[in-house]
């Protein structure tokens, strides 16, 4: 009995799908190229809650005629190669021909399109890979894309897209990604009526103004190097401007965004002696190289390409980040003036070198002087070193030390600025201070947020501070909970916030990089099912304002430290589940001297 059949096209076309088609993000992103390399000078995005609905795309292009529209979306149809040659020599966006039977295997999606010297165009209707309507009309030139109920025949698909504010972050990406590629281009996109964004054509630098605030202008180091193995160049931003938040990074290779973090590394290896850690400089990076020593159809998106020379890429890039911050004085340089410094002799047979001689009072002992104000210890100086040699009376009086611990106040101590070292009764308890500090403010904001309490402190000069068109709009959609936090913030212009006031649990907080901190770990990290929006923030509130590692504390700041610990309903773990006491017994100590 035979068993392998060939798959109907609906059926291909949807698995087809599963590769090409991630989100309503991959559907805009796959128009778009195609509007791009159909010559557009402006390309529209229009969407209604966030592509799940609706996703139409209209550009200017050279449109199409009414076969080279119906042929479009047959499987493996495509304008861009002819034979299998041409796979390593690829100078468009889309090629595979994949694209337009995906989409219309998983959704309902409507053409109009019409060539410049035709004077009628031509309509197409498809339903899940079925050809519902095919008509001549009016309409004007280029090509206009409808697409409605993305995943309306695959369920399960459907249901695993994510909030309407994710995905739309997904869009104003690809959207950020084409338009940085293609300055020279009009893009616009808006949302359920609501325009996001809006360029008009420009050069590269007034392109990634327009997308990421004019504040970013006075941050940009011009970057320009040409090698017979590859041209490279864009702009780098300044160290005062990077930022915990990953986001304003981009490499492109041949106007193809490209996702590599080999040569992140690069570049993160030139500004290591100038970049705090944990910080991220912006890039908006160009790689110019024939087409023939890179290979993209290495993954379904294209984002991820395979380079022959990448060793010399990587080093060139290097040097070329290396060279324009010490250009710009961002690196510090050698001076070689020597005027004003110590002139050191060099070495010579006539001199007569010497080693420094050191007079040194081996009768001296600093605890017989009489205004020593620790009496106790000059006696338990005194008791351990006259009998140094005798053992046993040594142990002994040790062990007495040990047994009397209890009876003996010792003060916390603080070691390498990260941990606090207490005596117990039990043996030494430690106690690290980074996250004590985290449950300590986590259940203070938990308090003031039970009882309702006033948690802002408002400013005299309201700060201003612009985001780009994604982080703001996570910003507008979480606002209402950073306010009962503590954050008075409201819309001020494009892109815009004003913050008013801020958390009164912390002074001397720097308000803009709170912020900035709060929305870097809301991107990173993803709510547990059980988790609500208020306190997942309030538990990245508290990681924020936290003092850090390698900061010194006074002996009161750190009796203060403990004393709120232990005053805390669960002082054994911080807000995110990670142990902050651990105790060393006597026992174990003993063991270790044994």
């Amino acid at each position: 009995m035979d068993i392998i059949n060939l798959l109907p096209d609906s059926v291909a076309n949807q698995i087809a799908a599963g590769e090409v088609i991630q989100r309503p993000a991959s559907v805009v992103k796959e128009f778009i190229e195609n509007s791009i390399d159909a010559g557009s000078t402006s390309i529209k995005i229009i969407t209604k809650d966030s592509g799940k609905s609706l996703i139409q795309v209209i550009d200017n292009g050279c449109g199409m005629s009414e076969t080279d529209a119906r042929m479009a979306f047959e499987r493996h149809a495509t304008s861009k190669i002819n034979k299998a040659s041409d796979l390593f020599a690829i100078h468009t966006m889309g090629f595979r021909g994949e694209a337009l039977a995906s989409i219309a295997a998983i959704a309902q999606v409507e053409l109009k399109t019409k060539t410049h010297e035709n004077e009628l165009g031509t309509k197409i209707t498809i339903h899940g890979s079925e050809l519902i309507s095919h008509d001549a009309i009016s309409c004007s030139n280029g090509s206009n894309f409808l697409v409605k109920n993305i995943f309306y025949n695959i369920p399960v698909r459907r249901k695993f897209l994510k909030t309407n504010s994710t995905e739309l972050k997904h869009i104003i990406n690809e959207v950020y990604r084409v338009a940085l590629a293609n300055p020279e281009i009009e893009f616009s996109f808006s949302n359920n009526n609501t325009e996001l964004i809006k360029t008009y054509s420009s050069k590269l630098r007034q392109r990634i103004i327009s997308l990421f605030g004019k504040s970013i202008n006075q941050h940009l180091i011009t970057i320009k190097v040409e090698t017979s193995v590859v041209k490279i160049y864009g702009y780098i931003g300044k160290p005062e401007k990077a930022k915990k938040i990953g986001g304003e990074q981009y490499f492109f290779v041949n106007k193809r965004f490209m996702r590599s973090p080999y040569y992140h590394k690069a570049i993160m290896l030139s500004y290591e002696k100038i970049l705090s850690p944990g910080m991220y400089p912006s890039y908006f990076l160009f790689f110019e190289l024939n087409p023939n020593a890179i290979d993209i159809n290495i993954h379904p998106t294209k984002t991820e390409i395979k380079f022959e020379n990448a060793q010399a890429v990587f080093q060139i890039l290097k040097s070329a980040i290396t060279e324009s911050l010490g250009k710009f004085n961002i690196v510090p340089s050698i001076d070689f003036d020597t005027q004003g410094q110590i002139e050191i002799p060099v070495s010579s047979e006539k001199y007569n070198v010497k080693p420094p001689e050191v007079n040194i009072n081996y009768s001296y002992n600093p605890f017989k002087q009489k205004d020593s104000k620790n009496i106790e210890n000059i006696e338990d100086w005194n008791k351990l070193y006259s009998n140094i040699g005798e053992t046993e009376n040594e142990e002994k009086y040790v062990q007495s030390k040990f047994d009397n611990e209890s009876e003996t106040k010792v003060d916390s101590i603080q070691i390498k600025n990260r941990y606090i070292l207490t005596p117990v009764k039990s043996g030494l308890m430690l106690i690290d201070q980074k996250r004590a500090f985290e449950r300590i403010t986590y259940e203070k904001l938990q308090e003031s947020l039970k009882n309702n309490n006033q948690l802002s402190q408002k400013k005299i000069f309201p700060e201003t501070i612009e985001f780009e068109m994604s982080d703001y709009l996570i910003l507008k959609n979480i606002s209402q909970e950073l306010n009962k936090l503590g954050f008075d913030i409201s819309e001020f212009g494009k892109n815009t916030f004003a913050i008013n006031g801020s958390p009164a649990i912390v002074s001397n907080i720097n308000s803009k990089e709170l912020l900035y901190n709060i929305l870097s770990s809301y991107k990173k990290y993803s709510l547990s099912p059980n988790e609500e929006l208020i306190d997942y923030l309030a538990k990245s509130l508290a990681k924020s304002i936290s003092i850090n590692y390698n900061n010194s504390l006074k002996n009161k700041e750190i009796k203060e430290l403990v004393d709120n610990l232990f005053a805390c309903t669960l002082p054994k773990y911080s807000p995110s589940g990670k142990l902050i006491i651990s105790i060393i017994s006597i026992e174990d100590f003993q063991k270790m001297l044994n």
